[in-house]
């Protein structure tokens, strides 16, 4: 089916190129078919009913902010990864996969030890959803004071919008390249942009579910979301690889300069984007930054309680490493389909479409979609623009909720002396949503790119996370914590992270063109870090150093010891949970972190989800031992057997990936009938709104009183 239509459209390049130019050519290539839309606006209406029927679950400020807690684990696994997979995240892993292919998941196994201490300890979400807290700055006022928690929401948000403001931009770019819409259409005799017209559509979209019910809609739409965007993945991998056979995408694998690989982990010395040094500080961060970023915070006090919040972390790498298996063979797909000559015909008008972007930034973005949009046939394409649209929507409303209930939670509640009303308080993080929006399409509008989305995500994500991680592993886990250290953490890391943004994002000659010095040291510093400190680095310098400083200051003023217990609803202030689980451990599992509450099958599935990232640690370490040892022997491993090894993994994580998503639907159609039960007989709590009173929850005031 895949070669009948390349095929097709080889013959109909060869009937237009005489009359049309390559732009009019591509467009009249890609238009999806009838089916194609069908799909798409079928899918579209299953999500509006979704959220039509989330309206009338959602009750009251804590079911806006956390679904009233009342999610289930495999329902938070599944709606959490969608969050977190946007277009804007798969245009950027798109973009890595076509620059070092499986490469990345060689060295991405570094992060292995970091998994299995996030998935056995629950660490920092186990802890954090003891507090019951809704924001991550009402956690910051339970644990340092009220004027840190509106300097880290201030910074959160306003790091947070920075960062989502290319969202719309990038994946506007994606659809219009990947549906072969025109930059400009005609409408009652006018001529329209395009481009902000199909930003606007997706932010009316995402802005639609979170005025349905929140976080309610959001976390069903997301579940509904995840089940047909994985699932339609993992078909599409399968009509991939059947379609290109892989004698021919190891020819295209093994053609790539010298320096670079798709295969070999240790064949990257010309690479400075996605090298050794990036994985390394992923590895770091994935455990430094736990839960930190706040595009997705309504998913940290959803769950129903602690345990189930941290068995959602444990489930969660598996939904992972469905995405790390799209993210490989589409990329290798469109290398192939680029660059082979048995393509070469059915891959002119892509070529031609390239060659008219003004920026190697933007042909990398939009490379991707405008291949595929030739590869697919008729029907799976609909199906990709249907999930990849899911991807856009799911990304959308969790961070258009996210940003707007921080910026009211946690900048503006703190400062009032008389509560919300529940109906206003509702109205109000609705029209924050609404503004965050607005700012978006107006970033989207006037940015302009100039690096890797990933390093633009790295270092602006960095503003605030560089110092919010150690505020908040020292807060959960160190009574000697202090509040001015928690100050200097952040502003150690804010400065630092601001100052990356700065000399990457200003002109090479700014100081010459301000001081009319040329060669100035000015801009021979900042051209010296722009070269080898990426987005990337400077996060993780900024990291390392809020971290110090967090520590010295803590210690070096006066003496901090802060009741953990209290603010974790632990010993005699428990309010739900295990009560068995104050209670030292005693055996060895629970000393590993599998308490009393690990009850039925828990301990299994937390067994064997652990196994996966362990025996690939070992592979990984054994196999880079002897990689390194090939290499001081002057036989350094084939390229062919890195090829063979990757074939074997690909059909392996294929396979894996089918359980998987069966796995999930069927545990997260449970968690759904069970949080829709729960939110219909649960009552309304109008003190639990975000507010902190002498320095507990708000409506844990009457009983810390009674105490």
């Amino acid at each position: 089916m895949g070669g009948n239509r390349i095929g097709h459209r080889v013959r109909t390049r060869t009937d237009c190129e005489r009359t049309r130019s390559s732009r009019s050519l591509y467009l009249a290539l890609v238009t999806p078919s009838t089916l194609d839309w069908s799909i798409v606006v079928g899918f579209v209406a299953a999500l509006f009913a979704t959220a039509l029927l989330a309206n009338s679950l959602s009750r009251g400020v804590s079911g806006f902010l956390s679904a009233d807690r009342c999610a289930g684990r495999y329902l938070v696994t599944v709606a959490y990864n969608m969050a977190q997979v946007g277009v804007i995240t798969l245009v950027w892993y798109f973009q890595l996969g076509y620059d070092v292919g499986f490469t990345q998941i060689w060295w991405g196994y570094m992060e292995g030890p970091s998994l299995i201490l996030l998935a056995i300890t629950g660490w920092v979400i186990y802890r954090f959803r003891e507090t019951r807290a809704m924001t991550l700055a009402q956690f910051f006022e339970l644990r340092y004071s009220k004027r840190f928690r509106v300097m880290s929401g201030g910074v959160a948000f306003v790091s947070g919008i920075i960062n989502y403001g290319i969202f719309p931009g990038v994946t506007a770019r994606f659809f219009m390249a990947l549906c072969g819409m025109p930059d400009r259409v005609v409408w009652w005799g006018e001529s329209i942009a395009v481009f902000p017209m199909v930003m606007v559509i997706l932010l009316a979209l995402g802005i639609f579910m979170v005025f349905a019910g929140g976080m309610v809609s959001i976390i069903l739409t997301d579940f509904l979301q995840g089940v047909f965007c994985f699932g339609a993945f993992v078909f599409i991998c399968f009509w991939l690889l059947a379609h290109f056979p892989w004698p021919v995408l190891e020819r295209a694998m093994l053609q790539m300069p010298t320096g670079t690989s798709f295969v070999d982990p240790f064949g990257l010395s010309h690479e400075k984007n996605f090298d050794v040094l990036y994985w390394a500080i992923s590895a770091f961060v994935l455990f430094y930054a736990a839960r930190a970023w706040q595009g997705d915070q309504g998913y940290n006090s959803a769950p129903l309680n602690a345990h189930e919040a941290r068995m959602a972390q444990i489930l969660n790498g598996w939904r992972y490493r469905v995405l790390m298996l799209v993210t490989i063979v589409i990329p290798l797909a469109v290398r192939a389909f680029l660059t082979q000559p048995e393509y070469a015909d059915a891959a002119a008008p892509v070529h031609a479409a390239l060659e008219q972007v003004s920026t190697d930034t933007l042909r990398s973005e939009l490379r991707t979609p405008l291949a595929m949009a030739m590869i697919l046939p008729t029907g799976v394409l609909g199906l990709f623009i249907a999930a990849m649209l899911g991807a856009a929507v799911s990304t959308d409303e969790a961070y258009l909720h996210s940003w707007g209930s921080i910026f009211i939670q946690d900048v503006i509640l703190p400062f009032r002396k008389k509560p919300f009303d529940p109906k206003t308080h509702t109205m109000l993080l609705k029209l924050a949503a609404l503004g965050v929006a607005i700012f978006a399409f107006t970033f989207s509008m006037l940015y302009e790119p100039t690096q890797y989305i990933a390093m633009f995500a790295a270092i602006t994500a960095s503003i605030f996370v560089a110092g919010a991680g150690a505020a908040i592993i020292g807060g959960l886990y160190w009574r000697r914590g202090s509040t001015a250290g928690a100050w200097s953490a952040m502003m150690t890391g804010m400065v630092l992270a601001v100052m990356g943004v700065l000399v990457h994002q200003l002109p090479q000659d700014f100081a010459t063109s301000c001081l009319g010095e040329t060669g100035s040291p000015i801009d021979s510093a900042a051209l010296w870090t722009r070269e080898h400190l990426t987005g990337q680095v400077m996060g993780f310098i900024s990291m390392l150093s809020a971290s110090a400083v967090y520590v010295l200051v803590s210690l070096m003023g006066p003496r901090t010891d802060f009741e953990l217990g209290r603010m974790l609803n632990r010993g005699q202030w428990r309010r739900e949970g295990d009560a068995l689980i104050d209670r030292p451990a005693t055996t060895f599992l629970e000393k590993l972190g599998m308490d009393s509450q690990f009850k039925g099958t828990d301990r299994g599935v937390t067994l064997v989800t652990l196994a996966w990232p362990l025996i690939f640690t070992v592979i990984f370490l054994v196999g880079t031992a002897y990689a390194l040892w090939r290499q001081t022997r002057g036989d350094p491993i084939a390229a062919t057997t890195w090829s063979a090894w990757w074939h074997w993994w690909t059909w392996l994580i294929l396979g894996t990936s089918v359980v998987v998503v069966v796995w999930f639907t069927c545990g997260g159609i449970r968690d759904v009938i069970r949080m829709v039960r729960l939110l219909r007989h649960r009552g309304i709590d109008v003190r639990d709104d975000g507010r902190v009173v002498e320095g507990v929850n708000a409506d844990e005031v009457d009983e810390l009183r009674s105490q």
